[in-house]
């Protein structure tokens, strides 16, 4: 499992530690559907989420949709959804987001988690 670094570490290279969730804390929950069950999108998002310091868990659906939720600093989750473009620009894959909504952050969260 990876363990949670947050935007400043991600920026400054620190050592692992946490963010309180407040602040500028922002969490979303997000409907992904599309091509995102097969091609290794959870692990993609998770890999993307730990790269920018962000909690929160991903899921594949029973109808064939992805659905997750992410926190972290608004900077960071909006700057998520142009990593995981890019992360699929040499095997491009068509997914669309169905749905995005804020929700309230949960405290103390540490990870960002593939859930099954």
């Amino acid at each position: 499992m990876f363990a949670r670094r947050n935007r400043n570490e991600v920026e400054n290279g620190a050592a692992a530690g946490g963010a309180a969730a407040g602040g500028d804390t922002r969490r979303i929950h997000v409907r992904f559907v599309g091509q995102v069950q097969g091609v290794g999108f959870r692990w993609t998002s998770q890999r993307v989420a730990f790269d920018l310091g962000l909690t929160g868990w991903v899921r594949n659906e029973p109808d064939g949709s992805v659905s997750m939720e992410l926190q972290g600093p608004s900077e960071a989750v909006a700057t998520f959804f142009t990593r995981l473009l890019e992360s699929y620009r040499r095997f491009p894959i068509s997914y669309t987001i169905d749905s995005k909504e804020d929700i309230p952050p949960v405290p103390d969260e540490a990870e960002f988690s593939v859930r099954f």
